[in-house]
Parts: structure tokens; C-alpha cells; sequence
């Protein structure tokens, strides 16, 4: 728990890392559409965003996402650091104070009236793509009141689209459950009323996943943010020439765990 941004790497180390990759991803013949700020955690949590934005636009020119809770957009330099980004997801999974506090679990020190108008004021002077995305979880924030609030502040945002989610990969508590169609429709149906131009993120999002250079360090890196289903998994070590058997060593190593959700099994790296 943080919300002090520091230094975590070097820009200049992050940048080599990501050129190398980007120019095995065009051997490979595969198109990048963009370059996401998207890490295990919150990306304005680090210093040098800002620094790390501008050089990776100014040697590889290709679009930048960052993709953040919204947290710390209050913050001057991090609102400036954010607004270098092409295209930029906020995620605002309630305005009201007790649900946000149950759903996301915040530091104590971040205020929720404070955060929110440190979105307001950032997505004013942005001039980028900016999408929203809020999580729905059954019987926390499907509430018709409190989407009523939510849509009337979405709104306010302008966004080019209002993403609704769901904990469709294993969450970080058990109680968590996907709402009912109905109320996930409602939902929709309430941003949609207020003007906001609505997409799901409901449904399997694919196993359009690649092994780029070691399938076994690959697989590690996707699962350390984006817990893998076992028939993307299974497809991935396909496509790298690779049988299950690395999926054992790491597992048999402790470096992979297996988790059942919503009668799906997934598999991510150990926290």
C-alpha cells in the first residue's frame, strides 16, 4: 500500500527492454498498436512516467496507452506525466465513498471526493482518447441508485467509451461474484440512458496470446498481470512449439498456481 510516487526502474533500461522487444515482435511479422503502461500495479505510481512516455514516443513512435485507477491524477506532475499518452483508461468503479472503499480497497490516506476531482479536472485539459472502465461485482455496486451517480459522473467525462467489466479471471477474494445478465444489462442500459456510449467487456476475451521469445518466460510475464485460461494456455504453448510440460516444471517450482473460477481453470504467477 502506497500512494508516494518513487522510482522503480530506470527509463533508460525500460527503454532498451522495449525496443529489443518491438523489433523481435516485427521478426515475428506480428503489428503493435500500442505500447501499454499497464504493469502488476498502478503505472502513476512511477516517478518516471512521464520521462519514460516521451522517450518511447520519440524513438519507436508508436501510440502509448496508459491504463490507471485514476488515483493520483490529482497530483500535478502525475496528471502532466498521464496526458502524454495517446489513449488513456481511468477506471471509476463507484462515486460513492462506501462501495468504492469495498471494492477496491484503497490506501486509507486517498479521499474519494478528491480523486474524483482529479479525474474531472485531467479529462478536461486531456486531448488524447479517453475511455473509462468500471467493474461490476454482484450485490457491491450493481445498486440502480448508485449506477445512477456513477452514470451522471461518467458523464461528465466525455469519454469515448464507457467499458463495463467483470471479474471474469479469478479475483483477489473468493466472495466475489459476476452479477446476474439482468443486472449487468440495467447497467448498461443506466450509462447508456445518460448519453455514454457503452461496450462490454463481458464475454472471453480470446486466447490471442504469443510466445515472442522463451515460452517459459513469456507465459510467466503474461500471467503475472493476466491470469491465463487453460485452453489460451494450452494454445500458446501450441503456437511456440512447446508442450505442457513447462507448465508442470513451473507449477511443480512454485512459479505458477492454478485457480478455479467460474468453472474455468486459470493459471497465474505467485503474488
Amino acid at each position: 500500500m502506497r500512494v508516494e510516487p518513487s522510482v522503480f526502474y530506470q527509463p533508460e533500461a525500460l527503454l532498451r527492454e522495449t525496443r529489443a522487444r518491438i523489433e523481435k515482435v516485427g521478426v515475428e511479422g506480428h503489428r503493435v498498436d500500442y505500447i501499454s503502461f499497464f504493469p502488476d500495479g498502478e503505472p502513476t505510481l512511477d516517478l518516471n512516467l512521464g520521462n519514460l512516455v516521451s522517450m518511447l514516443k520519440k524513438e519507436l513512435t508508436i501510440p502509448i496507452a496508459v491504463i490507471t485507477n485514476g488515483s493520483l491524477l490529482w497530483r500535478e506532475e502525475v496528471a502532466e506525466a498521464v496526458s502524454l499518452a495517446d489513449w488513456v483508461s481511468v477506471k471509476v468503479d463507484s462515486v460513492v465513498e462506501p462501495v468504492w472503499r469495498r471494492i477496491n480497497r484503497p490506501d486509507r490516506r486517498l479521499e474519494l471526493p478528491k480523486l474524483l476531482e482529479g479525474i474531472r479536472s485531467f479529462t478536461r485539459s486531456y486531448g488524447g482518447d479517453l475511455v473509462t472502465e468500471t467493474m461490476l461485482v454482484e450485490n457491491v455496486n450493481t445498486n440502480p441508485e448508485d449506477l445512477a451517480e456513477l452514470a451522471n459522473f461518467l458523464s461528465e467525462l466525455s469519454p469515448k467509451k464507457a467499458y463495463l467489466s467483470i471479474p471474469s479471471r479469478p479475483p483477489a477474494e473468493a466472495r466475489v461474484r459476476i452479477p446476474a445478465k439482468g443486472a449487468i444489462r440495467k447497467a448498461r442500459e443506466t450509462l447508456a440512458d445518460a448519453g455514454l456510449t457503452v461496450e462490454g467487456l463481458t464475454a472471453y476475451e480470446g486466447d490471442q496470446f504469443d510466445v515472442i521469445a522463451d515460452a517459459e518466460q513469456d507465459i510467466l510475464s503474461i500471467a503475472a498481470v493476466h491470469p491465463l485460461r487453460r485452453d489460451a494456455l494450452q494454445r500458446l504453448l501450441e503456437s511456440a512449439g512447446a508442450d505442457w510440460k513447462i507448465v508442470e516444471k513451473l507449477l511443480d517450482e512454485g512459479r505458477l498456481v492454478e485457480k478455479k473460477h467460474d468453472q474455468k481453470t486459470y493459471y497465474r504467477t505467485v503474488s
